[in-house]
C-alpha cells in the first residue's frame, strides 16, 4: 500500500470559544492509502491540548509509511507495527483502512462492523460567551435543525449557572454541558445542583484530567458526569469508572474507529455510558466517528457543521442526526480531496 498526506486549512464559521482557547480557523491531515486501484480516505484531527499539531501528525504518516503492508485487512497487525503514538494520525491511517476495506468489499464501513447506520442526535455547540450571547445562539439553533445543544462552560467569572440559566429560558430542547476541565471541586459540587434544576442531562469533564476529587465528585453529583481529558484509550476506562458516569470518546485521541469500539465495549462492561465526540474536522473526520455512534448513548459530531465550507461531503444531517453514506467505505467524495501535485 502507499499513502500520501497533507495538512489542510479549515476556516469557521464563528469564532470557537471554550475555556481554554478560541479558535478561528483549525489544519486537519487529511491521507489516501492507496491499494491497486482503490483508494481509503482518512482525516487527523491533532489536539494542542496533548503535545500534537498538524505538522508531527504529518510527520508520523511520512515516516511509517513503510509500515503498512500490502493487506488493508490486516487492521490489527498494522496497527500494531505503528508506533503508539501521534494519535490524531492513528486515526487518521485507521479511518484511511476502514474506508479502504470497505470499498474493496462494497460495502458501508457501518455493514463492515455489523453495526446500525444511524445514532442518536448529535448536539449543537453554543460556545463560551456571556449569558445573553449564549442564549440567543441557543435561540437561533432551535430551528428545528438540532435536538440537543451542549453549552461551553468554565469562563472563572461566577457566571456559568447564570450561562445556564439564560439558555434555559431560550429553549426548550434538552442541555448538556462541557466545563473543559475549568472547575475546581468546590466549585462543580456548589453549581451541579443547579445545572439539575435547569435539566441539564451531563457535565461534561468538569474537574482537571486527574484531580484527585473525581470520585467524591461522581458520588455526590445529582447529574451524571462524563470525562473527556481523562479517557484517551481503552486503558484508561478502568480509572474512568472511579470517577465519571460516562465517557467521551474521540477517535482524535483515542487513535481511530478500532480502539473506539474497544473503549465503547469496555465502558459498557464497567457500567459507564458512552458518548462519541469531535474536534473540528471535515465531514471525512465526521464520517469515521459517525460509524461508530450507534454504540453510543450521545452524540457530539458537529464539527463538519461549524466550518464556513466542507470540503469533504458525505454526511447529513437528517432530523438532528448526522448520517453516514449508504456507500462503500466512510462515503466522502475522493475528489475533493484528491492527492497534491
Amino acid at each position: 500500500m502507499e499513502i500520501a498526506a497533507r495538512i489542510v486549512g479549515l476556516e469557521l464559521a464563528e469564532p470557537f470559544v471554550i475555556a481554554r482557547e478560541t479558535q478561528t480557523e483549525a489544519d486537519v491531515v487529511q491521507v489516501e492509502l492507496r491499494h491497486d486501484d482503490a483508494v481509503g480516505l482518512g482525516e487527523a484531527a491533532p489536539i494542542d491540548r496533548y503535545g500534537e499539531s498538524a505538522e508531527s501528525a504529518l510527520r508520523y504518516v511520512e515516516d511509517n509509511a513503510d509500515l503498512l503492508g500490502e493487506d488493508p485487512f490486516a487492521l490489527e497487525e498494522i496497527l500494531g507495527r505503528l508506533p503508539a503514538e501521534e494519535f490524531a494520525a492513528r486515526s487518521a491511517i485507521d479511518a484511511a483502512l476502514y474506508d479502504l476495506c470497505g470499498k474493496l468489499a462494497g460495502l458501508p464501513v457501518w455493514r463492515l462492523l455489523g453495526l446500525p447506520r444511524a445514532g442518536p442526535p448529535t448536539s449543537w455547540t453554543i460556545t463560551l460567551a456571556d449569558p445573553d450571547s449564549m442564549a440567543r445562539s441557543a435561540e437561533r439553533a432551535s430551528d428545528g435543525r438540532f435536538r440537543r445543544l451542549k453549552l461551553k462552560i468554565g469562563g472563572r467569572d461566577g457566571l456559568d449557572v447564570e450561562r445556564v440559566r439564560a439558555v434555559r429560558a431560550a429553549t426548550d430542547l434538552p442541555l448538556q454541558v462541557d466545563v473543559n476541565e475549568y472547575w475546581s471541586l468546590e466549585e462543580a459540587l456548589e453549581a451541579l445542583p443547579e445545572l439539575a434544576a435547569a435539566g441539564v442531562q451531563y457535565c461534561e469533564q468538569p474537574l482537571p484530567a486527574g484531580d484527585e476529587g473525581g470520585a467524591e465528585l461522581k458520588r455526590r453529583s445529582p447529574i451524571p458526569i462524563y470525562v473527556d481529558e481523562d479517557c484517551h484509550t481503552l486503558a484508561d476506562v478502568a480509572a474512568c469508572a472511579e470517577r465519571a458516569h460516562g465517557v467521551n470518546i474521540k477517535l482524535a485521541k483515542s487513535g481511530g474507529i478500532r480502539e473506539a469500539i474497544r473503549i465503547a465495549h469496555a465502558a459498557r462492561a464497567l457500567d459507564l455510558e458512552v458518548m462519541v465526540g469531535c474536534m473540528i474536522e471535515s465531514g471525512l473526520g465526521i464520517a469515521a466517528g459517525c460509524q461508530v455512534a450507534s454504540l453510543c448513548d450521545h452524540v457530539d459530531l458537529d464539527g463538519n457543521l461549524l466550518i464556513a465550507r466542507d470540503p469533504c461531503p458525505g454526511v447529513e444531517l437528517v432530523d438532528g442526526v448526522q448520517l453516514p453514506a449508504d456507500a462503500p467505505g466512510l462515503g466522502v467524495h475522493a475528489e475533493a480531496i484528491s492527492r497534491p501535485g
